[in-house]
């Protein structure tokens, strides 16, 4: 008999039992004086139903009832605008409404976190929408205050100028897709990319690029507003269409939070432009890498389950990443040493190997203090005054960063690809380069092909899975992945598998070993300067880092240039 809990549950014992019911009470207390009643969802939903609203990513525990496919909730949002679109009559809004529940999450491979979250949350609907987002961006604040949560910050964006931009400029709706994805992952290498493509083809114009490069990039106070005008005014979008008068209005109402620095706007945050609407926010401690909570406005989600013109906005609570800020037991498996980063030299991740020589010459043009890194020997962390290194493998950097062991670093993006964190990609650092290739044995021509009919997938082997599988995934192609971790090359001699995907700089070990390259175009690769999402919005040297690195890189363009 199993003794212990499935993967990624556990059992709360009563100590920290006692701990959450205290937190949770503190935050249920402000919903409640705030004019917020409780509501309860069921477990179950229908996934049709929810998906009305929203997609639903990586859903696990669904089954069957009567030949309808049942999900776990995985958010109580969608539950809750189920509920309100099916239940209440328009003569019963607005609606203020709170919960506390658990809610079920798939993460890739887990990531060291729990399947069951315990969210607390609250929903406004049918309020006016500038009025509700102020109101719900209040009473975070005062939640956030009634918790305890020391040296808090709200961090906010909105999907309106960034959409009224594309809507103004993208000359297809692929690359406004495109556009998308890259800033919904705070990829902005991808960004810079795909921008730069359209425009060397005359797809857009100096403005609208600058302006698409730009504004994900947008942090501060109200001068970022001022900023969005001028980009927008531009890039040729009219007044009334980019946002900024309801962003002013929110600044106007929470001048007080502006001045000392708890709330400020970052552009970086805003994804998911299936879901939200307008306002996008997240709250941060500086000693958790994940958000403690998250919410916006998302009045499409009601109109997709049949209650046009209604607006919605509200946000959640992660009552685990609570915990880990007041210092309780927990499970996020983020969790950042306790000391507040302003309190301790910024940690950077350097990697090993190949990548290093590279990265403390670039370090060092940037004006850091790189003496300790020339010759670390065998220490695994470089003290360096205001700065610390942490000496790690290429590929563990992203994990370092992604669980607070380090608040940024720079490693391959091949390494980023294959961690699948919740990341920030924020410059291109040029060196390091490399791509990655399918081989094949040079007898083995056609071979591939017809076992894939027949068979009806390609047997492939590579360090690579993630790299691997999205390459196939583009090709419509079946494959079966068989992960190796040194000597891929054998995977085809000795009839393991029919291809390989792997890295190549000069082709030698292919040729070495009788393997010929049968397509060169699965992923081109090189050094990246990356972030922690708390860290880059929490930390003003991070930002600067990376706007000096940047400014080096483009500096040595031009001189080769």
């Amino acid at each position: 008999m199993p003794q212990g809990t499935p993967r990624g549950f556990r059992d709360i014992l009563p100590r920290e039992a006692l701990q959450r019911e205290h937190i949770a009470q503190a935050v249920k207390t402000c919903f409640a004086e705030h004019g917020y009643l409780p509501v309860e969802t069921p477990l179950m939903e229908y996934r049709d139903v929810l998906e009305r609203g929203s997609a639903l990513d990586d859903t696990p525990f669904q089954l069957f009832d009567d030949d309808e496919l049942l999900v776990m909730r995985p958010d109580i949002t969608l539950a809750i605008a189920r509920m309100v679109s099916s239940r209440f009559a328009g003569g019963d809004l607005p609606l203020r409404l709170r919960y506390e529940a658990p809610v079920v999450r798939e993460e890739s491979n887990l990531r060291g976190q729990p399947r069951q979250l315990t969210q607390l949350g609250v929903e406004l609907m049918g309020e006016d929408g500038a009025t509700s987002e102020r109101e719900i961006t209040g009473l975070l604040a005062a939640a956030l205050d009634a918790a305890g949560i020391p040296d808090w910050r709200i961090v906010c964006g909105s999907v309106v100028p960034l959409n009224a931009l594309l809507d103004a400029c993208a000359p297809s709706e692929a690359f406004a897709c495109r556009v998308r994805a890259a800033v919904h992952v705070s990829n902005f290498v991808a960004l810079d990319e795909t921008v730069k493509r359209e425009q060397a083809t005359g797809g857009l114009s100096l403005e609208e690029a600058r302006a698409l490069r730009e504004l994900p990039r947008l942090t501060g106070g109200t001068e970022v507003i001022d900023a969005i005008d001028r980009l927008l005014s531009a890039a040729g979008v009219a007044e009334d269409e980019r946002g900024t008068a309801e962003l002013r209005d929110l600044a106007d109402g929470f001048a007080d939070l502006l001045a000392d620095g708890r709330l400020t706007f970052d552009f970086s945050i805003i994804n998911s432009f299936d879901y939200y609407t307008g306002l996008i926010f997240k709250a941060y401690n500086d000693s958790v890498a994940a958000p403690l909570a998250s919410g916006g406005r998302y009045d499409a989600v009601l109109e997709k389950l049949g209650r046009p013109s209604v607006s919605a906005c509200g946000f959640a609570f992660s009552l685990e990443c609570l915990q880990e800020v007041l210092g309780e037991p927990g499970a996020t498996g983020v969790v950042v040493a306790k000391t507040p980063a302003a309190e301790r030299p910024l940690r950077i991740a350097v990697p090993k190997g190949a990548l290093n020589g590279p990265t403390v010459e670039l370090l060092e043009r940037a004006g850091l203090p790189v003496r300790g890194l020339r010759n670390p020997g065998r220490r695994l962390i470089i003290d360096a005054g205001d700065v610390q290194y942490v000496i790690v493998r290429a590929t563990d950097a992203p994990a370092f960063v992604a669980y607070g062991g380090a608040d940024c670093g720079i490693c391959g993006n091949d390494s980023l690809v294959e961690a699948n964190a919740d990341l920030l990609e924020l410059v291109n650092l040029g060196y390091g380069a490399c791509h990655f290739v399918v081989a094949e044995p040079a007898s083995a021509a056609g071979q591939a092909e017809r076992a894939y009919s027949w068979r009806g997938s390609l047997r492939v082997a590579t360090k690579y899975p993630r790299i691997t599988q999205a390459y196939y995934d583009r090709k419509g192609v079946q494959v079966d992945i068989i992960q190796l971790h040194g000597n891929i090359e054998l995977g085809p001699i000795v009839g393991m598998s029919d291809r390989i995907v792997d890295i190549t700089q000069t082709g030698s070990t292919l040729k070495q070993n009788n393997l010929v390259v049968v397509d060169d175009d699965v992923l081109e690769c090189s050094a990246r300067f990356f972030a922690g999402p708390a860290a880059w919005r929490c930390e003003k040297r991070v930002r600067k880092l990376a706007a000096r690195l940047r400014a080096v890189v483009e500096q040595g363009r031009e001189v080769q240039q």
